[in-house]
């Protein structure tokens, strides 16, 4: 794989279109040049990476059919052992990989090996889940049966954000590759570099046309999606999953799709209130708050809101003095942001943290706590992607429960509770994919959720990613009529199977 100085010229073959969140939809700069990123921290111009030509884009879905039906055919355990292959080479280059995703998107290198370590887990998961990969089977009288087989769709579309650019690109990849599809990948153009390395370092353990990486902006994602593929998974902004949705029906190809979300974090009244501010902070100001579920709105029980909000002020302001905000992925992402906390101070919210640009060179943006939120304000109904936590105070749990259950998303959401009742009751009426009780993050390894709404569709991880990934024949099987000659016109030597068993019934 190149190395990180040499990256300028490098040929990427990676594409997004606006997968990534709405307000990620084009890259830095995106020119007949290619794409150039600038420095997230100091505003300098990185590198330039060219996009796709689409002549190429075409080629690689071509490419990517023509090498199907061998990798089809290739014996589960086989395909598992190239994932755990691909899983060594990525181990091996984690360091080089952590420091590409600092220098494009700002996340702090020690988060990005994190992220890449989750990444070399996935594949190893799915190493092991491919070859198990199984069907179901019913009988029918005492001479037949039915079974399912699963069968892979064929040329898989990979769509795969910034924000944890490998982990999440991993799970789709493997999850594709390990049920015996071909997948053409196109990652963010907000980190094109690392998509191209991360391609380039996982190729090599697969046949050729089996996994190939393309660059490009939201121009090479949408041909991508138009191409004869017959799976596209997206990871990205609820607007391009809207598109890809509808490029899937005019193609029929199956689309899967984890979108945005306004993820709502519910405190009751009986819980430790400091605690509650420190799982809000780290809902809210993680990786810069640029999480698919990250905490996005807060809705505090009047009887505990005080100690809540000194404690949430307290939380923002200790990562804004000690410099562990990171910056945000771009200038664009930070003017989205403030737009929304500026429309929220308009109406009458209070920034008792942050809340105003910093001067200096970068994307920076501080952790900001605004109070006095309302429902009808953006920041409480669409998604912001920064280190933003808006609170509102609520007069019970029903009315908190009432808000979080409100708006046009359906990715999570947290309820931090002590209440069984309170608990049963949220579960049952929030109308998301996934239920946090008491941790706004965590989770089972292997855990999978179907988002709602403007959230997506279908399974985006865990065991449940392989059944999206495959469709399913059914066979039914039964034993042919009994005859009385065999093919030469003679009889039969001795009873068939129903009469011999009628025979031992007899005797």
């Amino acid at each position: 794989m190149p190395s990180i100085a040499t990256d300028t010229t490098a040929q990427d073959s990676t594409a997004q279109d606006s997968t990534t969140q709405d307000k990620t939809a084009q890259p830095e700069a995106t020119d007949s040049n290619g794409i150039t990123i600038l420095n997230p921290r100091t505003g300098e111009v990185l590198w330039t990476v060219p996009e796709a030509e689409p002549a190429a884009v075409t080629h690689a879905v071509e490419v990517a059919r023509r090498a199907a039906a061998d990798w089809a055919s290739t014996a589960p355990a086989e395909r598992g052992a190239a994932l755990r292959k691909a899983a060594k080479a990525l181990e091996a280059a984690a360091q080089e990989l952590a420091e590409l995703n600092f220098s494009e998107t700002g996340r702090p290198v020690d988060e990005a090996l994190a992220g890449i370590g989750a990444g070399v887990s996935t594949l190893e998961q799915y190493a092991e889940l491919g070859p198990v990969h199984r069907g179901h089977s019913l009988r029918g009288n005492r001479l037949a049966a039915d079974y399912t087989v699963a069968e892979p769709r064929g040329v898989a579309a990979l769509l795969t954000p910034w924000n944890d650019p490998v982990a999440v690109a991993c799970g789709l990849i493997g999850a594709a590759l390990v049920t015996g599809n071909t997948a053409v990948h196109k990652p963010s153009e907000r980190c094109p570099r690392l998509g191209e390395a991360l391609g380039e370092v996982l190729a090599p353990a697969f046949p050729p046309g089996v996994f190939q990486t393309v660059s490009g902006g939201a121009n090479v994602g949408a041909l991508l999606t138009q191409s004869e593929v017959d799976v596209i998974a997206h990871v990205g902004s609820s607007a391009a999953g809207a598109r890809i949705a509808r490029a899937g029906v005019l193609t029929g190809a199956h689309v899967i799709r984890e979108n945005g979300g306004n993820d709502p974090l519910l405190v009751d009244r009986d819980v430790d209130p400091v605690w509650a501010a420190g799982q809000a902070a780290i809902g809210a100001f993680s990786n810069s708050g640029q999480i698919c579920v990250a905490v996005e709105r807060i809705y505090v029980h009047q009887e505990i809101a005080a100690e809540f909000c000194a404690a949430l002020e307290t939380e923002a302001a200790l990562r804004n003095n000690n410099g562990t905000v990171a910056p945000l992925v771009d200038l664009r992402m930070r003017d989205q942001v403030h737009a929304q906390v500026a429309d929220a101070l308009r109406q009458g919210a209070r920034a008792v943290e942050g809340g105003a640009l910093p001067v200096g060179p970068g994307s920076f943006y501080p952790a900001t706590v605004l109070l006095g939120c309302t429902d009808n304000m953006q920041i409480m109904t669409e998604e912001t992607f920064g280190p933003v936590a808006p609170v509102q105070v609520v007069e019970s749990f029903d009315d908190g429960l009432r808000l979080a259950c409100s708006g046009k998303y359906g990715l999570a959401a947290t309820v931090l509770s002590g209440n069984i009742a309170h608990i049963q009751q949220a579960v049952a009426a929030l109308p998301v994919g996934t239920v946090k009780i008491n941790e706004v993050f965590g989770g089972a390894p292997g855990g999978a959720a179907q988002p709602r709404g403007e959230s997506g569709a279908g399974f985006g991880y865990g065991p449940e990613l392989l059944d999206e990934f495959t469709r399913v024949k059914v066979v039914h099987i039964a034993a042919p009529p009994e005859s009385t000659k065999d093919n030469s016109g003679a009889a039969p030597d001795g009873p068939g199977p129903e009469s011999a068993a009628d025979e031992q019934d007899k005797s």
